[in-house]
């Protein structure tokens, strides 16, 4: 089969496309013959040699995909060969076929194309469980919303509104925002011309918000605690910043504020398959009923992935770009 292979670590330049060895599937595991990938900031972070593949996961790029099931290990159940599946992976969605474990499969949304598929197991499994998994968004509270023009922020604009909360985000554009608000965000806020601690602060009534829901790390730690109300969960999901900063424990305490972080490529294959089976039985539905739909800004074939690492990093997409297979 193709894949994207990696020519050691560094800029966009170092992928290019290879005649690899097919994968082999275990007794838990599907083949799926891939239609398409999506682009995601961790595989920007495994080219430049900063977020190593979990172990036993493929080498290659890709951490979800849509196509069809090619072939079924011996104890899988519930799955046909034929099936169009999307699917959350721990690697090897920049390829022709990748193996994946039955439980990371996802159905295929009556209203979603099999390319636009593969936007979702990623961006729908991160936002379910950190926004609405322990210490998560409730009803009628307010979220802020960073990167509000992501992937994973136009996912969580909908899923929030779509719960009935009230959302903020922030993003570096006017027509990113203008996105954002038709996705259903309601407080805007550019990043780039405003503190968003003193926008929440006016737009909340000195309140703030209940949760943050942040992909940027280090450099956002101290003000989204100062943007959070009292009780308020701040969930750190990404680390665009960096990794060092400081935290001020007497603000904390002060709010009795709760700080989260997680991952999801690392997570055990059980876990991964409870999250997979909480998003097919509560994001779905809204997808299917039109409340949440997936946001692409560009679909480019395979070959083009450096162009499509560039897209990432340059911050000019509004959405996921994905990734077509043959």
């Amino acid at each position: 089969m193709k894949a994207i292979v990696a020519d050691g670590n560094g800029g966009p330049e170092v992928l290019s496309l290879h005649e690899v060895p097919d994968p082999m599937i275990g007794s838990d595991e599907v083949l799926i013959e891939v239609k398409a990938t999506a682009v995601n900031r961790a595989d920007t972070s495994q080219r430049k040699g900063l977020y190593d593949p979990p172990p036993g996961a493929s080498p290659y790029l890709g951490l979800e995909c849509s196509g069809t099931i090619a072939a079924i290990g011996d104890k899988v159940s519930g799955w046909s060969v034929g099936d169009q599946v999307c699917a959350l992976l721990g690697g090897g969605g920049y390829a022709e076929k990748v193996a994946v474990p039955a439980g990371q499969l996802l159905t295929i949304p009556d209203n979603v194309d099999l390319v636009e598929a593969a936007a979702l197991p990623e961006v729908a499994c991160t936002v379910w469980s950190n926004l609405f998994g322990p210490y998560g968004l409730r009803p009628g509270e307010s979220v802020l919303i960073h990167g509000g023009g992501s992937g994973i922020g136009t996912m969580a604009i909908q899923m929030a509104r779509a719960w009935g909360a009230r959302v903020a985000c922030t993003a570096s554009t006017t027509d990113k925002l203008e996105r954002c608000r038709e996705l259903g965000a309601q407080i805007l806020i550019n990043h780039r011309e405003e503190d968003f601690v003193a926008a929440i602060r006016q737009a909340t009534d000195e309140r703030g918000v209940d949760v943050v829901l942040d992909i940027v790390g280090a450099a956002y730690l101290h003000r989204n605690l100062e943007v959070l109300a009292e009780h308020g969960r701040l969930h750190v999901i990404g680390l665009q910043s960096g990794t060092d900063a400081r935290l001020d424990l007497g603000m904390l305490l002060r709010k009795r504020a709760i700080v989260t972080g997680t991952t999801l490529r690392s997570r055990a294959p059980e876990d991964k398959a409870r999250i997979v089976a909480e998003v097919q039985a509560r994001v779905w539905p809204l997808i299917a009923s039109g409340a949440v739909h997936p946001v692409v800004d560009r679909i480019l074939p395979l070959e083009k992935a450096a162009e499509a690492h560039r897209l990432l990093e340059q911050s000019t997409n509004v959405g996921k770009v994905v990734l077509t297979v043959g």
